[in-house]
């Protein structure tokens, strides 16, 4: 059976209208779940109170098992992450028969768009501490056409520092206004990848089975052992050739200069990503990921999309019908939380970048049309991930709202008939209780977060230590203002057809505000 739909992306990819009425439909299901709720809720808070005020309690205490549930993964998962931390992933891998690791080349994609030499720099030194044979990284540095000069004086400048410490170094230049591409990461990191093969994997003859690519954003900066630790899983893995390979990604580089809310949200990240290496069946590639290079030529990485990170797993999942998975690797790799030039800049960053990560919805229509063409993978497969991925950007859209803001609708919109019921009484009491035994979730990441600190840099007092654990106070407005704003925001723009462009986020390294 064919597998075109594979490569679609939107409804107007499909020439026939009945399966393009069908995609569109399920374009649109992502946000009215999402509104549906939410009016749903305002209008029995009005009509029907005490149904609402039921359902608001009931939802209160799911969400304290829920985040009770993910509180013990988020401890498991660091206790994890800190002991491969310590483990000499070198002696590991010489455990292995015929030292067969030695052959295995990783090729390390770092595209850029005009990020200065500060950002880039650091990122290139990392790679040169890396504990694992240089002669077997391929190092390249993807420039866009589009950035101008500016970028290229930067990439002459790490190329003319850094090309003698990799005897495999290239930089690449992705050209601008390709047909079909969405000019963003993914196109990018494809014409990386193809330009590589030609100078440089065909030239060699290596075995494609025998090259790891990781793909890094520009300020990405791996721990020494990374990719020690990536080849030993790699090696071990139950099918290492229907793998992808996600690291935890800590935004460790600028923490302690960026603002309160930036560091909430980006450490908020950072534990659901841990959360997720714990769930190994709901885990997806996302930002920072590995994958074989074979599977890279196969596949023929997403370029005309914006979401390419999670894109690329499913679309190896049908291309593999379901034979595909994320391998958890429980290590660290450091990047930049949202910081720019002041601080209304960062405000409109963040929110622009969690509703470029929002728009990851477009995989729920991907998704269930996939499976519904997909007659190989098995029905309760279909049903488990269509539910997770639907509930997750459902409840990305609406917990925040539900949870801190709505709950008191009964009682705005109830009338007196609602008011002077016991329920109504006991409303606030009960999930006020709830939501402050659910505060245990908050203590656990703010004792998480400072775990996971850096050191303090010298020019600040130990004073910052108190605001790195107050910052989490900030959570419930975070929550809304970056989360179920943006989310909603993407979701409409889905359902009218508006295809979000790839919005480069800006990365300022000193504070200036």
């Amino acid at each position: 059976m064919s597998k075109d739909y594979i490569n679609l992306s939107r409804a107007q990819d499909l020439k026939n209208p009945k399966e393009r009425i069908i995609y569109r439909f399920f374009e649109a299901l992502p946000v009215t779940l999402s509104l549906g709720t939410l009016g749903f809720v305002f209008l029995l808070s009005w009509l029907a109170p005490a149904v609402i005020a039921i359902f608001i309690i009931a939802f209160d205490l799911y969400w304290l098992l829920r985040i009770s549930y993910l509180a013990c993964h988020q401890i498991v998962s660091y206790k994890q992450m800190e002991k491969n931390l310590i483990t000499d992933w070198t002696a590991k891998l010489n455990q292995l028969p015929a030292r067969k690791w030695q052959d295995i080349y990783h090729l390390i994609i770092l595209p850029m768009y005009k990020e200065g030499i500060e950002i880039v720099k650091p990122t290139a030194q990392s790679l040169v501490e890396a504990d694992y044979p240089k002669d077997k990284m391929i190092v390249v540095l993807a420039t866009e056409e589009r950035a101008g000069e500016v970028a290229q004086k930067v990439a002459k400048e790490i190329k003319k520092e850094f090309a003698s410490k990799f005897p495999h170094f290239l930089v690449t230049t992705h050209p601008q206004d390709i047909i079909g591409e969405v000019a963003g990461k993914g196109s990018n990191e494809a014409w990386a990848v193809k330009k590589t093969k030609e100078e440089i994997i065909d030239k060699l003859t290596i075995p494609y089975e025998n090259i790891i690519v990781s793909g890094f954003d520009i300020d990405t900066r791996p721990e020494p052992q990374y990719f020690s630790c990536l080849t030993w899983h790699y090696l071990t893995a139950e099918n290492p050739l229907r793998s992808s390979y996600q690291p935890v990604p800590v935004y460790n580089n600028n923490i302690w200069d960026a603002p309160a809310f930036s560091r909430v949200i980006s450490s908020s990240g950072t534990f659901w990503q841990m959360m997720q290496q714990e769930r190994q069946e709901q885990l997806v590639t996302y930002s920072a990921h590995s994958m074989p290079y074979k599977i890279f030529e196969e596949l023929d990485y997403p370029r005309n999309i914006v979401a390419d990170d999670s894109h690329i797993f499913w679309k190896a999942y049908f291309r593999y019908d379901g034979d595909y998975r994320v391998v958890p690797l429980h290590y660290p790799v450091s990047m930049d939380a949202v910081m720019a030039k002041n601080l209304f800049r960062t405000a409109l960053n963040q929110y622009r970048q969690q509703r470029r990560w929002a728009w990851g919805c477009v995989e729920i229509p991907y998704l269930l049309y996939g499976f519904l063409k997909n007659k190989k993978i098995p029905l309760w497969n279909k049903i488990r991930h269509s539910l997770i991925v639907i509930e997750g950007f459902w409840s990305w859209a609406t917990a925040a709202l539900l949870i801190f803001f709505l709950g008191w609708l009964p009682l705005m919109l109830g009338g007196e008939s609602f008011n002077i019921t016991l329920l109504s009484y006991n409303l606030p009491k009960i999930t006020s209780y709830i939501m402050t035994v659910a505060m245990i979730g908050m203590v656990i990441s703010a004792i998480v977060s400072m775990l996971l600190l850096p050191p303090r840099p010298p020019d600040y007092s130990r004073w910052k230590n108190l605001s790195m654990v107050l910052q989490w106070l900030l959570l419930p407005v975070t929550l809304i203002i970056f989360g179920t704003f943006p989310a909603l925001d993407a979701q409409i723009r889905l359902l009218a057809g508006k295809h979000l462009g790839f919005w480069v986020t800006e990365k300022v390294r000193k504070k200036s505000f």
